[in-house]
């Protein structure tokens, strides 16, 4: 089963080669795709990037089971573990969300003051390293396909 992945948010979508973490780069978590986030101080809304059940929701990061099966996980800035009061979640885990239901908002350049990448790494866990396929590259908005797996 092919399963689209639309971008969680605005941005410029690149490959996870360049996001500025080796286990994102290496697609260690799995295959995928990176958005870099506009260069502003206004709230910024991730949205689920695929339909499915919530199944782990963190300031930070987020995880939805798609309805193909896969494991979709959304995590928003580098090294942004620890650092809840630049997040606001509006969803809860165990439910289900739509593709482009509203998950966390962050403010990009306030990531970025805290001397962080505000790079979203958006990757089907466990898949294979180059599984993703055809990767938006460049200016993107949120709701378009990002890659398919």
């Amino acid at each position: 089963m092919t399963t689209e992945v639309l971008a969680p948010l605005p941005g410029r979508a690149l490959p996870l080669t360049e996001v500025p973490d080796p286990v994102f780069a290496a697609e260690m978590v799995g295959a995928g795709a990176a958005i870099e986030p506009a260069d502003t101080d206004d709230p910024t809304t991730v949205t689920a990037p695929v339909a499915g059940t919530l199944v782990k929701l963190h300031p930070h990061a987020a995880v939805i089971l798609a309805d193909s099966g896969v494991g979709v996980l959304v995590h928003v800035g580098i090294d942004t573990v620890g650092k809840p009061e630049l997040f606001t979640v509006h969803a809860a885990e165990g439910t289900r969300v739509a593709a482009g239901d509203p998950l966390i908002t962050f403010s990009p350049n306030a990531v970025r003051r805290e001397g962080h990448s505000a790079a979203v790494p958006v990757v089907v866990m466990d898949s294979a390293p180059g599984s993703a396929r055809d990767a938006a590259a460049g200016p993107i908005a949120a709701g378009a396909v990002l890659f398919t797996a």
